[in-house]
């Protein structure tokens, strides 16, 4: 595995060019999360103890580029003492430039600005099930794989379980595999209300005045030696609140249905002789 060192990460992009980047993303969103919206960040405390490697944060996903930005953010503002807040953007000038985040090839290949956050530290992945909006089914490319284990090995890694923008989407099981095979700490994150605040890319803002919230949670405790990929990803929707039991529509659509039954019967008995 490629070894980062004081001039460039384990990619080879250069330290100084990333530091910028990630400036420049920072200037350009903060209003978006400490101004028009208030972002409302919980849990960073759980993140101060960490080490600087091998570490996994698993989240749920309502924009392309809003969710990520604002992380860059929290990891940033961590990096530099301030817990639970943005509110001192001096923090941008002293980045954590040692975490990457695993973004879908298709998304962050398009436009001037998805490449802006690809040399920040994306790590793009080709979708084995889905592309350009129609299912496929290929086989996983093990080099993509091998990059994923590479940031770990470096730094901290940001993943997307379910690998879409849709709320209760089936998690994937490669990430689950990685988190058996590599055995990283795994910190779940929880955010809210990005969706509202903003479109789908992440880019405008729909409304003012929203306050997303983005909550890190304790590491999970995963017995590695006896929980199979399985568990381990039950375990991850469960932490990011993304199972069914989370899902008050849901909820909802089935106590409607059941009531109709229950009205159903109820007018079969009437009808009986």
């Amino acid at each position: 595995m490629a070894k980062k060192n004081i001039f460039t990460d384990a990619f080879g992009n250069l330290y100084i060019l990333k530091r910028f980047v990630i400036f420049l993303v920072g200037v350009v969103s903060y209003r978006r999360f400490n101004g028009f919206n208030k972002l409302k960040i919980s849990g960073t405390e759980n993140l101060v103890n960490l080490p600087d490697s091998n570490v996994l944060f698993v989240a749920n996903h309502q924009t392309y580029f809003a969710d990520v930005a604002a992380m860059y953010h929290v990891f940033c503002a961590v990096n530099n003492g301030f817990l639970n807040t943005i509110k001192n953007p001096v923090y941008l000038l002293n980045p954590k430039v040692d975490f990457y985040y695993v973004a879908a090839e298709e998304t962050v290949n398009k436009g001037i600005l998805a490449r802006i956050f690809k040399m920040a530290g994306a790590i793009t992945v080709k979708r084995t099930w889905r592309t350009a909006g129609k299912n496929v089914n290929r086989v996983v490319d093990l080099k993509e794989v091998d990059n994923i284990m590479k940031a770990l090995d470096n730094g901290w890694v940001i993943t997307f379980p379910q690998g879409t923008t849709s709320a209760f989407a089936q998690g994937r099981r490669g990430t689950a595999k990685l988190v058996k095979n590599q055995r990283p700490i795994v910190i779940p994150i929880k955010i809210d209300g990005f969706r509202r605040a903003f479109d789908k890319k992440g880019l405008l803002i729909k409304v003012t005045g929203v306050e997303p919230t983005m909550e890190f949670k304790k590491p999970l405790e995963i017995d590695y030696d006896h929980e199979n990929p399985q568990q381990i990803l039950n375990k991850i929707m469960t932490a990011i609140e993304q199972t069914e039991e989370f899902n008050l529509l849901h909820e909802y659509d089935q106590e409607l249905k059941a009531k109709k039954e229950a009205e159903n019967l109820q007018k079969q008995d009437n009808i009986e002789p």
